[in-house]
């Protein structure tokens, strides 16, 4: 049985209702509108999916840079999705959960590091976000992504600035990315423990840059991110 509110955000009932969506502000439902308003011009003009597409890890040390694409149901809001960076942990990994089961449908792109070591991490960028749109198991009529232009990309694309913050569809793949990227990482501390890849993702924190200058890379560090660290 559906509370009142996930009827109105359009949520199905194939997830239990969280407490904070029963409790949902007039303010958050302001928010989420506001965050529909790209979306809402693409079904103004007549297209009936839309895809977001969003990439973590371009500036890590370490790991694939992954982009995600998701397209939601028209109408659907999701409280609480925002740019994952905004998010707790927790917070991302119950969005994830919700964004998974609500959205039409999703897919990742990932270019390992010997890859971005070979073409740069733009040109890794717009591999990863390509290859997650083209994944998807429905065609997008169009696409916004968080400012990433991407030329091999057919249907009509918006490239929007702090696009995970603007756009519902855009944050909603930032999220799914970030908590996807995020367990590759921790199951690389699994293998390569002293670099502490649980905690910092393969981001260079002072204690990831420690670990480099005395146990040197391992065979997920982009070189041509961590060398400097290396002394070599």
């Amino acid at each position: 049985m559906m509370c009142w509110m996930c009827t109105i955000i359009g949520m199905s009932d194939r997830l239990p209702c969280p407490t904070w969506v029963s409790t949902l502000t007039m303010e958050e439902f302001a928010r989420l509108e506001r965050m529909s308003e790209f979306e809402k011009q693409y079904y103004d003009s007549g297209a009936r999916y839309i895809a977001g597409a969003d990439e973590v890890g371009r500036g890590s040390l370490a790991g694939p840079v992954l982009a995600c694409a998701v397209i939601l149901p028209r109408g659907l809001k999701i409280p609480g999705v925002n740019d994952s960076k905004k998010l707790s942990p927790p917070r991302r990994e119950l969005l994830s959960r919700i964004i998974r089961e609500q959205a039409l449908a999703y897919a990742f792109g990932a270019v390992d590091p010997k890859t971005i070591d070979e073409i740069n991490i733009y040109n890794a960028t717009v591999a990863a976000m390509t290859a997650a749109l083209d994944k998807l198991s429905i065609a997008p009529d169009a696409v916004l992504t968080d400012a990433m232009k991407l030329p091999s990309v057919t249907c009509p694309l918006r490239s929007i600035v702090h696009g995970d913050a603007l756009s519902i569809t855009i944050a909603a793949a930032s999220v799914l990315a970030k908590v996807e990227r995020d367990a590759m990482l921790t199951k690389y501390h699994e293998i390569w423990p002293v670099y502490g890849f649980d905690k910092h993702k393969g981001y260079g924190t002072k204690a990831h840059i420690n670990a480099i200058r005395e146990h040197g890379l391992c065979p997920v560090h982009r070189v041509t991110f961590s060398q400097k660290f290396t002394g070599a």
